[in-house]
């Protein structure tokens, strides 16, 4: 998953894709160089950032997911609004990216109507408060529970089992020590059934592992955080560094597999 934010103050990136001719063509080469989907956000959700109207995001997104739809590129939308989420459907979004968890049950409805993906994640908190001691008896199990019940929740709602992807949203309301445990017990979470998605890409406890300030300057860590999660049980990885990820991925992957007779000679 490539992720494509056209905000102007997301961590990372924000502000270099607000023009959507730029924004289509950033995506575009994200698809080019190996990702299956393309994860379009118009709303920051770096600890600290302060909600934005439906009209402000409104503008932001749909002009890209359109775009990129023409392409024949798919898309997701990355989102808390249900109205929103609908608009990005009608616009050509096939998965809804929903970091609330679908805490509402319009997000359930739309879903089950609509026969697109969801992928829900665990937050504690919202954005502009989750990370002021961020706290948890036993952050596994918690998290765990919250995604287990999101997913009954869903089915029962009408949604089919193969639409839902589960996130334990990595940096949204833990500590470091709560995303390490989380990432080394990924393989727990299978026992849900369903796809996992995992988001480490430049986030600030690669920072402080490496301690490296400038997101930029994470892609090494970022990497080598994708290839753990992957090992770890991880089916999708939302990256902003595709080709560099990718390659890694390959070249993990071949090399990992027992080489056949002809590669071998």
């Amino acid at each position: 998953m490539g992720v494509l934010n056209v905000t102007p103050d997301s961590f990372s990136d924000g502000g270099e894709y607000l023009d959507p001719l730029i924004a289509v063509k950033r995506g575009q080469r994200l698809f080019e160089e190996g990702a299956d989907i393309i994860d379009v956000g118009g709303e920051s959700t770096r600890p600290g950032a302060k909600p934005v109207t439906i009209s402000v995001e409104r503008s932001r997104v749909l002009p890209v997911i359109s775009g990129l739809t023409q392409l024949g590129i798919p898309v997701s939308i990355d989102t808390q609004k249900p109205n929103l989420m609908e608009e990005a459907i009608d616009s050509g979004a096939c998965l809804v990216n929903d970091i609330s968890g679908a805490q509402t049950p319009e997000v359930a409805t739309l879903v089950a109507r609509t026969g697109v993906g969801i992928c829900v994640m665990h937050m504690q908190g919202a954005p502009d408060r989750m990370q002021k001691n961020p706290g948890y008896d036993d952050v596994i199990r918690e998290v765990f529970d919250f995604l287990s019940a999101k997913v009954t929740t869903l089915i029962r709602a009408g949604v089919s089992s193969n639409q839902i992807v589960i996130d334990p949203g990595f940096g949204f309301g833990k500590k470091l020590e709560h995303n390490i445990a989380l990432l080394r017990h990924l393989d727990r979470f299978r026992e849900i059934g369903r796809p996992i998605l995992v988001g480490l890409s430049r986030k600030s406890m690669l920072g402080f592992i490496t301690e490296k300030q400038d997101p930029t300057d994470r892609l090494g860590s970022s990497i080598a955080a994708a290839i753990f999660a992957f090992v770890k049980g991880a089916d999708i990885v939302r990256v902003h560094d595709v080709n560099e990820t990718r390659d890694a991925l390959v070249a993990w992957q071949f090399m990992s597999d027992k080489p056949n007779s002809e590669e071998s000679q």
